[in-house]
């Protein structure tokens, strides 16, 4: 079965069964009905991978690689906060009439910073970094910023990354491992995207970096299955699993900004049926 499987299907369970309900409590969400979305959640989840042994992609059901890499390059690369730069409808909830989503995701990351080396964005940062101060214990980057909250349409929930540098004996390479730090995240909805978005990221700046991937941790403050997501997720994780995909990117490109979801592919990626409808709290 791939790893990824056996991760997703133990964090479910876990909350499920040993889960704090939020029914009846002061929450946010709402459905599209109007009433509150409650859920199930888990404080302070954990999961590892290991991305030089295999890609962490969902087979319980198909993860959509091209379009959460579109995604993941909107913000890290395109550094846009516009629904019009994405391929994709799923930002089309918090958008303005404009097409923006506020100070929030990309914005931040194309703000530029007085360092010592001279003016960076955050992206830009952690590429000059991992070339020439691989070592350093302060590879990261962060989008929570308090003082634009206000005009942020949705809070950052994938909020910071921190790169760590190591070595490994038996190669030459450098090993590029990264931790994403989440506030909050829709177990059944964003679990799986979330975690290849961030692996492939892993996989760009490793090889732009001429390094190679170790590592992805991913730290999620409140992990949460909406009410309304219990069946759906009852019957994903009774499936079989299958062996997980082999990934692909494509070696040419060295440049980080001249990747594009065309330069990333998952082969022999065999997988469950997908979830159809699935209610969204917005």
């Amino acid at each position: 079965m791939s790893y990824a499987d056996k991760v997703f299907i133990e964090m479910c369970r876990d909350i499920i069964d040993n889960g704090t309900s939020t029914e009846g409590e002061k929450v946010r969400p709402k459905w599209e009905d109007g009433s509150y979305a409650y859920t199930i959640k888990k404080f302070g989840v954990v999961n590892r991978y290991d991305l030089s042994k295999e890609f962490p992609a969902l087979t319980l059901r198909r993860t959509g690689i091209k379009s959460c890499v579109d995604e993941m390059l909107w913000i890290w690369q395109k550094k846009s906060n516009n629904i019009h730069d994405l391929n994709s409808h799923i930002w089309d909830s918090w958008a303005d009439e404009d097409g923006s989503i506020g100070k929030a995701y990309g914005y931040q990351m194309q703000v530029k910073h007085q360092y010592r080396e001279g003016m960076m964005d955050q992206v830009d940062r952690v590429i000059y970094d991992l070339k020439n101060n691989p070592y350093s214990r302060r590879i990261m980057t962060n989008i929570y910023v308090h003082q634009d909250l206000h005009e942020m349409n949705l809070y950052p929930c994938a909020y910071s990354m921190t790169f760590n540098v190591t070595k490994r004996e038996d190669s030459e390479k450098l090993v590029l491992n990264g931790i994403l730090n989440q506030r909050s995240q829709d177990v059944l909805a964003a679990n799986n995207w979330n975690v290849c978005q961030y692996a492939v990221l892993l996989h760009m700046l490793a090889q732009v970096c001429d390094m190679q991937v170790g590592e992805f941790v991913h730290v999620i403050a409140d992990a949460h299955i909406y009410d309304r997501h219990i069946p759906l997720i009852e019957e994903l994780i009774k499936r079989e699993p299958l062996p997980a995909p082999k990934f692909w990117l494509n070696p040419d490109i060295k440049d980080f900004y001249a990747f594009t979801p065309e330069d990333v592919r998952l082969d022999d990626y065999q997988t469950g049926p997908q979830v159809k409808n699935i209610p969204i709290a917005v």
